[in-house]
């Protein structure tokens, strides 16, 4: 399988999100990392970013409530190549009644092979790495190729002319 590159800026583009019981903890975080996000473009699920944007002063574009959507919201910004880096405090201790689209978020970050900090420590290692602070080349699976390239069994249940 090939691969393509996508491109990533000096200044990446960060999503915060945090369960409820974890949003003290990404708050802690960021007000330790507070000089690093303010170089960066920074979004986040709607209760997470009004937190972190009242508590620190941060410019958030803030998306809706997890729950509401939020999360997909973010998944949908990764496919399209505008988010580079999610840090996402999950609690997991505490069912979520919003866990498919939890799953479906992380599914699709590893789909399009952004870095992932789902606590304290992989974050502070993922934006203290040098790479925060100089363009990075991502590799990412050419899938427009697997699609022109991998078997459509449905395409045998049509009809010549139709496939």
């Amino acid at each position: 399988m090939n691969h393509v590159t996508r491109p990533m800026g000096v200044q990446k583009k960060i999503a915060l999100i945090a369960h409820d019981h974890m949003k003290r903890e990404l708050l802690a975080w960021a007000r330790f990392n507070e000089d690093l996000l303010r170089r960066h473009m920074l979004y986040a699920t709607g209760t997470t970013g009004q937190l972190l944007e009242e508590e620190l002063g941060l410019d958030i574009t803030k998306l809706r409530s997890g729950p509401l959507g939020g999360d997909q919201q973010i998944g949908s910004r990764i496919a399209e190549g505008l988010i580079d880096f999610l840090i996402f405090f999950w609690d997991p201790l505490e069912p979520q009644p919003h866990d498919p689209d939890v799953r479906a978020l992380l599914r699709i970050a590893v789909v399009w092979n952004i870095p992932v900090a789902c606590n304290r420590a992989s974050a502070d290692f993922i934006i203290s790495s040098h790479l925060m602070t100089e363009p990075y080349e991502c590799l990412v699976l050419d899938y427009a190729e697997l699609r022109r390239t991998s078997p459509k069994p449905w395409a045998a249940e049509l009809p010549p002319e139709a496939s």
